[in-house]
C-alpha cells in the first residue's frame, strides 16, 4: 500500500445485512471491485470513481454507502453511512487509527424516484390537479433537491414492514442529473403526474388528525417516496375545512390548531371572523394552544352557554387590542367568531415557567394518547413531554391533576366503576361461560342500594389450565392507589415451564384475618379443588390462620402451607439487624440436605443462640427446603406473585372495571403466546418444557465423570461418587437419590442420570409429569374469547352496587403510600445518609433525634 492511497473493497449487486455484532453483504451474486482511493478524495470523488468502475447507470440510480465500522468494544461492527466529504475522511483514517489493513464498503443500489418540488401541507398548493405545469416537479437534477431512493428494505426483512423510505443508515443521497433524453423525462413526468392526480381523486377529503400519535403537528411532513402502485400519503391540517380559508365564508374547525404556516384564518395563523367550532369546548382548547404558541395570556370576561370573550390580560396595562367573542349558532352546539381583533401587540415583562392557559384540562388532552398506551406513565414524564410540546415547565401538581382527568377520561368514573363492575363481570360471562365470581356486600339504608366489601374473580382459562400445573399456589396482596383504598389479594399458579400462571384475583377492604379467610375459602370452593396444594405466603397472620383452618379446606392433608424465604429472613432481620445471620438463614433455607441445614444452623447457634432458638420457634417444613418433602418444587419465594403485581402496578391507580379489564387482556396475551409455543414443541416432538430441557442437559454433562460401583441389581441400588469425592446413595427402583435434590425438584438428578445410563435406562421415566411438553400445552390450551360490545351485554337487574365512603381517600395530590417498608426496600450496597447536625448515619437533619444535644 502506498502512503497516498487506501486500498477499499467495494461490494454490490446485493443485501446488506445487519446482526447484533456485524454487517455483511450477502446474495449469490455479488459482485467485488477493489479500488485504490487516494487520501485526499472528496465524497463526489468517491461516487464518479465507483459509478466508473461498476458501469452503474447514473441517470437511472443513486448509490448509498455504507461503510463497516469497527467498534472498540471487542469485535463488533456497525453501519456507518459515507454521505459527504468528513466521512469519507473518517472512513479513510480507520486504516491508521485501527487495526484494519483494508476498508470494506458496502453499496446499496437505489433506484431513482420522483419527488414533489414542495412538501405537500399548504393551502396554497393543496389541490394539484389545478395547477398542471410539468415545472412544478422536480426530478433530482439539482444537489437542493435530490431524487427520492427507494431505499426500503427486502421484503424479506424482518424490519421492512414499518420502515420509511428513506434510507435505514441515514437520508437521502444526493446526486446529478447527467441530461437524460428530453422525451423520455416528459414521458416520465406526464405518467407520475397522472399517477398522482389519480391518487389525490382517491385521497380527496383524507387528512391526518392532529391529536393522532403520528401527527406532524409543525407542518413540515417529511420527504417520502411517491411509489405509482401506492395511493400518496401527505399531511393536510385537522380539518379539510381550512383548505383556502380565504374563499370560506364560514370555517368548521373541530380540534383546532394553530399552524406556523398559512393554514389556518390567514398567512400569520390568527383567527378570521367567521370562524366556527363544534362546540365551546373546542374554541376555548383553540384559544389556549394560540395562546401558548404566541406565549401571551388571556382573560374570560364573559362566559356562558352561548356567549365566549376573551381579551389580552394586559390590555389595560399594554393598551393590547386582541379581543375575541364568539356566539353560539342558534339550534346548534357550533360556536362561531362574531368579532375579532389580533394579534397582540404586547410583550413579557420576563419569561415565564408556566403558562396560565396551560391548565390541566388542556394536559390530560396532550397525554390522552400516552395514558392511554401506556398508563403507568410518571408524573415527572408528564412534565417533560409537556416541556418538550410547548417549552414550559409545568408544576407537579398540575400534571398530576392532568393525569387524574386523562383517566377518568378514558377508564370512567371511579365511583361510578363500582356501580358497573356487576354489568361488566356479567359482558364477561356472556363470551367466556364457566368463570368464578363471587360477591360481598353490605346493606344500606338506601333501598335497593349495597355497599361494596369484595369481589373475587377467577376466568374458566384459568381454572381449566391450573389442573396441569404444579400443585402450588402463591398468594400475596397489594395495595390500590385509584379514588378509593383496598387491597388486590392475587393466587398465582406455576406451569412446567416454571412461569407464572395467574389463577384468582380479589379486591378487597384490606388484608386482615377475615379477608384472606374468605379469599382463600372462595378459591377452595369456586375455582380448584385438587388435594395437596402447596401455599406459598409471607407470615401475614390472616394467611397462617386461614391455612391451620379446617372449616377452609386447607389444613393438611388437604393441603401445605410454605412461608416465602425473602419474607422470612426479613422478618429475621428486622428482629436481629445482622447481615451476616441472615445470610446464614438463607444457605439453611436453601440447603437441600439435613446435613448442610444442621451445618449451617450450628453456625448460628455459635454467633447468636438467641437466633437459633427465634428460628426453631418456626417448624422447619415451613422454611427450609431440606425438610419440604418436594412439596415446593424448588419455589422457595412468592416472586411469581410478585411479579404479577409489579405487571399491574399501573393498572392499581385505575377504576375496578378498567383493573378487572386488564386481567383478561393481560392473561389472554399469556395464553395466547405461551399456547403458541407449547404447540411448536408438541409438532417438533419435544418431550420437555425448555426449562427442564436445560437442566437436564446440565445433569447429563455433569453425570458422565462419575463412578458408578453397582450393589442390587434387583432393587437398582447404586454408589455414586462425584468429581469432588462426595458418595451419594441411588435406588432406582424407588426414585430416590440421597441428595434429594430428585424429590425436591420432580426431575431426576446427576446420581440418577449416571445410575441410568451405567444401567442402559432411560432416565425421562424420572421427570415428573408436570414438566412435559403435553402438561405445558394443555396448561395453556383454553381459550379466552373477545367480549361484546357494551351495548350488546346482558341487562343487570340486581342491587346497585356503590364504594365504600370509609375507604374513599380525601385531599388532592398524590395518594400516600400506605407501604409498610421493611429492610427488603433498601438496596443492598446503599450509602446510609448521614445526618448533617449531628453527623451520625442512619437519618438526616428532619428526623434527628440529638438536635437538642447539638444546639
Amino acid at each position: 500500500m502506498s502512503a497516498s492511497t487506501i486500498p477499499v473493497i467495494c461490494y454490490y449487486n446485493g443485501q446488506i445485512v445487519r446482526t447484533k455484532t456485524d454487517v455483511e453483504y450477502e446474495e449469490s451474486e455479488t459482485r467485488i471491485v477493489p479500488l485504490k482511493i487516494p487520501i485526499e478524495c472528496t465524497f463526489q470523488e468517491l461516487i464518479d470513481m465507483i459509478y466508473s468502475k461498476t458501469i452503474i447507470d447514473k441517470r437511472r440510480f443513486n448509490l448509498v454507502l455504507i461503510c463497516k465500522y469497527p467498534l472498540r468494544n471487542g469485535n463488533r461492527f456497525q453501519p456507518f453511512q459515507v454521505r459527504d466529504d468528513s466521512s469519507v475522511r473518517e472512513m479513510l483514517d480507520l486504516v491508521n487509527t485501527t487495526t484494519i489493513e483494508e476498508i470494506e464498503l458496502f453499496i446499496k443500489v437505489v433506484r431513482v424516484k420522483a419527488q414533489l418540488n414542495q412538501c405537500v401541507g399548504g393551502h396554497e398548493d393543496l389541490f394539484v390537479r389545478n395547477h398542471y405545469n410539468v415545472a412544478q416537479f422536480d426530478y433530482g437534477c439539482g444537489p437542493s433537491s435530490g431524487p427520492v431512493p427507494d431505499t426500503g428494505l427486502n421484503a424479506d426483512d424482518e424490519d421492512s414492514a414499518d420502515e420509511e423510505p428513506n434510507d435505514e443508515y441515514g437520508e437521502d443521497v444526493d446526486d446529478e442529473c447527467d441530461g437524460a433524453d428530453a422525451d423520455v423525462e416528459v414521458d416520465r413526468h406526464a405518467s407520475f403526474l397522472r399517477a398522482f392526480n389519480q391518487a389525490l381523486e382517491n385521497e380527496q377529503g383524507v387528512y391526518v388528525s392532529a391529536q393522532a400519535p403520528s401527527c406532524d403537528v409543525s407542518n413540515h411532513p417529511d420527504d417520502e417516496t411517491l411509489d405509482e402502485s401506492s395511493p400518496v400519503t401527505y399531511h393536510l391540517p385537522p380539518t379539510p375545512q381550512f383548505q383556502h380559508v380565504e374563499n370560506l365564508d364560514i370555517v368548521v374547525a373541530s380540534c383546532w390548531t394553530p399552524w406556523v404556516q398559512p393554514t389556518t384564518g390567514n398567512s400569520s395563523g390568527e383567527f378570521v371572523i367567521g370562524q366556527v367550532f363544534n362546540s365551546k369546548s373546542d374554541l376555548q382548547e383553540a384559544a389556549k394552544i394560540y395562546s401558548i404558541k404566541a406565549h401571551q395570556e388571556y382573560v374570560v370576561v364573559a362566559s356562558s352557554k352561548k356567549l365566549l370573550v376573551l381579551r389580552c390580560k394586559k390590555a389595560e396595562e399594554c393598551h393590547c387590542p386582541w379581543k375575541l367573542r364568539a356566539m353560539v349558532v342558534k339550534d346548534t352546539s357550533l360556536f362561531v367568531i362574531n368579532k375579532y381583533t389580533g394579534p397582540h401587540t404586547c410583550v413579557n415583562p420576563c419569561l415565564n415557567r408556566d403558562h396560565h392557559q396551560l391548565d390541566s384540562q388542556l394536559v390530560s388532552t396532550h397525554i390522552k394518547a400516552l395514558i392511554q398506551a401506556q398508563f403507568t406513565l410518571s408524573t415527572a414524564a408528564i412534565q417533560a413531554s409537556v416541556m418538550e410540546k410547548w417549552g414550559y415547565q409545568i408544576s407537579y401538581k398540575k400534571a398530576l391533576d392532568g393525569k387524574h382527568k386523562a383517566i377518568r377520561q378514558l377508564f370512567g368514573d371511579f365511583s361510578q366503576s363500582y356501580t358497573e363492575l356487576p354489568r361488566l363481570f356479567l359482558g364477561i360471562e356472556q363470551s367466556n361461560p364457566g368463570g368464578a365470581v363471587v360477591w360481598k356486600t353490605f346493606e344500606t339504608n338506601m333501598p335497593n342500594t349495597e355497599i361494596f366489601q369484595r369481589v373475587l374473580w377467577s376466568f374458566k382459562p384459568s381454572i381449566e389450565g391450573f389442573q396441569h400445573c404444579h400443585p402450588v399456589m402463591s398468594i400475596d396482596g397489594t395495595h390500590l392507589y385509584g379514588k378509593y383504598k383496598g387491597k388486590l389479594l392475587i393466587a398465582m399458579g406455576c406451569d412446567g415451564n416454571n412461569q407464572l400462571f395467574p389463577l384468582a384475583f380479589a379486591i378487597t377492604e384490606g388484608e386482615n384475618t377475615d379477608s384472606w379467610g374468605w379469599f382463600l375459602a372462595c378459591i377452595r370452593n369456586h375455582v380448584t379443588q385438587r388435594p395437596g396444594i402447596c401455599v406459598i405466603s409471607d407470615r401475614h397472620p390472616g394467611i397462617m390462620a386461614a391455612m391451620v383452618d379446617p372449616h377452609l379446606g386447607w389444613a393438611t392433608p388437604f393441603a401445605y402451607h410454605r412461608i416465602c424465604m425473602r419474607h422470612f429472613a426479613s422478618n429475621f432481620m428486622s428482629r436481629f439487624k445482622d447481615k451476616i445471620l441472615k445470610n446464614l438463614v438463607c444457605r439453611a433455607a436453601l440447603a437441600s440436605t439435613e446435613r448442610k441445614f444442621k451445618k449451617h444452623m450450628n453456625t448460628i447457634w455459635r454467633i447468636n443462640s438467641e437466633a437459633l432458638q427465634w428460628l426453631e420457634a418456626v417448624p422447619f417444613q415451613l422454611w427450609a427446603l431440606s425438610h419440604d418433602g418436594g412439596r415446593r418444587y424448588g419455589l422457595m419465594t412468592t416472586n411469581i406473585s410478585e411479579v404479577f403485581n409489579s405487571v399491574l402496578k399501573g393498572a392499581r391507580s385505575l377504576p375496578v372495571t378498567a383493573l378487572v379489564q386488564l386481567t383478561f387482556f393481560r392473561l389472554n396475551g399469556y395464553f395466547v403466546a405461551r399456547r403458541e409455543v407449547g404447540a411448536n414443541r408438541l409438532a417438533s416432538t419435544e418431550q420437555f418444557t425448555p426449562y427442564v430441557d436445560a437442566q437436564i442437559q446440565g445433569r447429563v454433562v455433569k453425570a458422565g465423570s462419575m463412578e458408578i460401583v453397582l450393589y442390587d441389581h434387583e432393587k437398582g441400588l447404586f454408589h455414586v461418587k462425584s468429581r469432588r469425592g462426595r458418595t451419594h446413595r441411588v435406588t432406582l427402583h424407588e426414585k430416590t437419590c440421597t441428595c434429594v435434590k430428585t424429590l425436591i425438584y420432580g426431575f431426576p438428578c446427576s446420581h440418577i442420570i449416571s445410575a441410568c445410563q451405567h444401567r442402559c435406562v432411560d432416565f425421562r421415566l424420572f421427570v415428573d409429569r408436570y414438566y412435559t411438553t403435553q402438561s405445558y400445552y394443555d396448561t395453556w390450551a383454553p381459550l379466552f374469547h373477545p367480549i361484546f360490545n357494551k351495548d350488546e351485554w346482558p341487562l343487570y337487574d340486581g342491587t346497585v352496587i356503590v364504594p365504600p365512603e370509609s375507604m374513599r381517600r380525601f385531599g388532592s395530590g398524590r395518594p400516600k403510600s400506605t407501604r409498610l417498608h421493611n429492610e427488603m426496600d433498601v438496596r443492598e450496597g446503599k450509602t446510609l445518609n448521614r445526618c448533617g447536625l449531628c453527623k451520625q448515619l442512619g437519618h438526616n437533619r428532619r428526623s434527628c433525634k440529638n438536635i437538642n444535644q447539638v444546639q
